[in-house]
């Protein structure tokens, strides 16, 4: 099973290109975190880094900046609070300029 989610996403990176695929809020694009972790992991994992990538990837995330170092954070809409490093360089550059 663990190919299987493997081929299918390689076969997305075949047919859909990269600049016309939806821009991700994470710095990793949601195809190779899923394909790392399923790659690494297994297919169980993979399937559940989807999920969480899924229901997260979308409107609903909220970023602030930490009060105790001054460095941008996310709130996802699961409410899990994701780090500066894995926050997409777009969407700090953004939230610099409103600044």
């Amino acid at each position: 099973m663990k190919h299987f989610i493997l081929k299918f996403i390689q076969l997305y990176w075949l047919i859909i290109p990269e600049e016309k695929r939806r821009k991700c809020i994470f710095r990793k694009s949601c195809s190779k975190y899923v394909y790392e972790i399923a790659k690494n992991e297994g297919f169980i994992k993979g399937v559940f880094a989807f999920h969480f990538r899924y229901k997260n990837c979308r409107s609903g995330f909220e970023l602030f900046k930490d009060p105790m170092n001054n460095h941008t954070k996310m709130l996802l809409p699961s409410k899990k609070v994701i780090e500066n490093d894995d926050i997409a360089e777009r969407l700090l550059i953004l939230e610099n300029y409103k600044s």
